[in-house]
């Protein structure tokens, strides 16, 4: 499958594209700018209709960080997609640090995930990716990844 043309913003249908992650698990609804071998920032929409947050708590309803970890990873999977110049058939979490929650997510926020390559070496990535409500950091992480 031929990667979609880089124009921006990136809807869902161009996103699948990309990634082979589907609903209930693709954790991100938009790309709003990318920029091969250097960045990508992407979009979420936290619903009280999202699967998770029936039981993640039924008495307040909070987002999980490990899924917003997940989701900047798959960030940075369409970001290696347009690095590498093609599909990845896989691509693989290697190595999470420095991982930080700063504030809870809710029902309502808007998520902005904001994703950057620090080094690469082969089919291996290093990122730093941060998400943000607002102007408000929410979490944050490195990690790498090996993307084939």
């Amino acid at each position: 499958m031929e990667i979609p043309k880089l124009e921006l913003p990136f809807d869902i249908v161009k996103i699948q594209q990309c990634i082979p992650h589907r609903y209930p698990f693709l954790l991100i609804d938009r790309v709003i700018a990318l920029e091969p071998h250097k960045s990508i920032t992407a979009l979420k929409n936290v619903s009280f209709s999202d699967p998770i947050l029936q039981g993640h708590f039924p008495e307040r309803p909070i987002y999980p960080g490990v899924l917003i970890i997940e989701a900047i990873a798959q960030a940075s999977g369409v970001l290696g997609v347009y690095t590498n110049g093609q599909r990845s058939n896989e691509v693989l979490l290697a190595e999470v640090l420095d991982t930080r929650f700063r504030q809870i997510v809710e029902p309502g926020a808007c998520l902005r995930y904001e994703v950057a390559i620090e080094k690469r070496r082969g089919a291996f990535f290093w990122f730093k990716g941060e998400a943000f409500i607002g102007d408000n950091l929410a979490a944050s992480v490195r990690f790498a990844a090996s993307m084939k």
